[in-house]
């Protein structure tokens, strides 16, 4: 065989060394990463619901709803596969390369071809030129996805982190240039639009690899039975979490759906910028084990070390979702507040559990994982239709019902997918939840206190803040005194562990 097609059909294997030190480094850069990315978040959102109105961010919902379908279908689990197989041939990174592409390129047809009947069926014709503009980042995003996922593969945390900070703050600077500026809705179409097109650019500097002019259908099919029931999982996900925008814009408006999405993006929020970036830190690592005795208790700690953040935020906003919404967003956005306190326990649930898929996928388990996410998905589908009746808030509690009673669920599964008990995992954040109620406690009194003084609404909220942390810190390093060895741990391994660069990348381009 010659040499350059030797190069080509040799098979690669993820890298090896001191993985707990890798996920060591890939946590300090997520964090890093998410704390600078969370702050430039809320800083645009602040911006943009200044200029814009309910309708205006409504009609970008509409517009968005479909369009973060098409995105689930161009990655189409190929990414997840590249991720967790043991061993990575050429043909299936370029295979999967060219698998997506091809798709990308045709979902930006149908979407734009997709743009007057979806806008029709909002029954809202400046949904139209929104949703076919928005089509273009199926373009940006296709052609990287095999770079994002080799470098996850490789571990390669910290030019995956700065290119996300970098592209962040792109996109927000784009974003609330054109919300100043008169732009409308255009102003998050555009944003979303730019940290797309820019976030892929930048992982091809960062990725040294570039597709070849192969294509195996051999090595499409060896992907298929894993990247089915993985699309499958995230095509459902997708619609749990965005037929509910669907069908507020569809039956109560968009200035409903306006003030909806902004609570559910603050709900969310956790998800998005804490738990996904730590499962992508994880995932490679369990994917690396393949053993359910070693990532058993690795699946508690990384939970645990999220409890720790997300139970204060989600449990405290319950508490200070008033002040924070007249605060930040300002008092055309009332409406908000209750869907945001409604909202805030189900993005906890989520957040909590959001290791769990990783966990399924890295053994090869994604066929009960499609089962659990096609009963949540149904069952959830039908309390959005029964909440409607009850606008936004029928919605919310709906969606909330649903998710306290099948959540715990999906617990119970991944716990004995890895030969533990879901007692186990109970035990492994009891100490951080015993602090976040005592701390909801105590803030929900203090309100009382600081509601009856002449206080600015945003000096209330500073307070109340500060209240709960005083309270929330103390009491977490005494009822969970396990995460403070933890942290020691991680901060020991962020000073000893080298940066290595995985072989063929080019971790120093960013």
């Amino acid at each position: 065989m010659p040499p350059r097609e030797r190069q080509l059909t040799r098979e690669t294997e993820p890298r090896r060394g001191d993985l707990g030190g890798l996920v060591a480094r890939g946590v300090g850069w997520m964090m890093t990463s998410q704390v600078a990315t969370q702050l430039l978040a809320m800083l645009t959102s602040v911006v943009v619901a200044r200029f814009l109105g309910p309708k205006e961010v409504g009609l970008a919902a509409e517009a968005l709803v479909f369009g973060s379908l098409a995105l689930v279908i161009v990655d189409f689990g190929f990414g997840s596969a590249i991720i967790q197989r043991p061993t990575l041939s050429e043909e299936d990174r370029s295979t999967a390369f060219w698998a997506g592409a091809i798709l990308g390129v045709a979902l930006t047809l149908v979407g734009v071809g997709l743009s007057w009947p979806i806008a029709s069926l909002y029954g809202e014709p400046r949904v139209q030129p929104l949703f076919a503009v928005l089509s273009l980042s199926f373009l940006f995003t296709a052609p990287s996805i095999v770079q994002g996922a080799l470098l996850t593969r490789e571990m390669q945390f910290r030019s995956l982190e700065l290119r996300t900070i970098v592209a962040t703050t792109v996109s927000c600077v784009a974003g609330m240039t054109l919300a100043a500026t008169g732009f409308g809705a255009w102003a998050i179409v555009g944003q979303d639009l730019v940290i797309t097109s820019v976030g892929s650019a930048l992982l091809w500097r960062a990725s040294s690899w570039r597709p070849r002019g192969i294509f195996s259908m051999a090595s499409l099919r060896g992907m298929a039975g894993y990247t089915g029931h993985v699309f499958g999982s995230k095509a459902l996900t997708w619609g749990t979490v965005n037929l509910d925008n669907f069908l507020i814009g569809r039956f109560l408006g968009a200035t409903a759906l306006g003030a909806y999405s902004l609570a559910f993006s603050v709900m969310i929020t956790p998800v998005r910028r804490l738990a996904n970036p730590i499962l992508q830190v994880f995932f490679p690592a369990f994917s690396q084990m393949r053993d359910a005795a070693r990532i058993a208790p690795a699946w508690l700690r990384g939970t645990r070390m999220v409890a720790l953040a997300v139970v204060p935020a989600m449990l405290g906003l319950i508490a200070v979702a008033p002040e924070f919404v007249a605060a930040l967003f300002g008092d055309k956005w009332h409406a908000a507040t209750p869907v945001m306190q409604i909202l805030a326990p189900v993005g906890l649930l989520q957040t909590l559990t959001a290791l769990n898929a990783g966990v399924l996928q890295s053994l090869s388990l994604t066929r009960p994982l499609f089962r659990f996410t096609l009963v949540f998905s149904v069952v959830t589908v039908g309390a959005f239709v029964a909440g409607l009746p009850w606008g936004i808030e029928g919605v919310a509690t709906a969606y909330l019902i649903v998710t306290v009673l099948l959540q715990p669920v999906f617990v119970v599964i991944t716990a004995r997918a890895v030969g533990v008990t879901s007692a186990d995992w109970l035990r492994s954040v009891t100490g951080i939840f015993q602090a976040g109620v005592v701390m909801l406690l105590g803030v929900l009194g203090v309100r009382e206190l600081v509601l009856r003084t002449n206080l600015p609404v945003g000096a209330q909220l500073a307070v109340l803040v500060a209240v709960g942390t005083a309270i929330y810190v103390p009491l977490v390093a005494w009822r969970a005194p396990e995460v403070r060895a933890e942290l020691r741990a991680l901060r020991q391994r962020l000073r000893r562990t080298p940066v290595i660069p995985a072989p063929g990348s080019s971790e120093a381009a960013l």
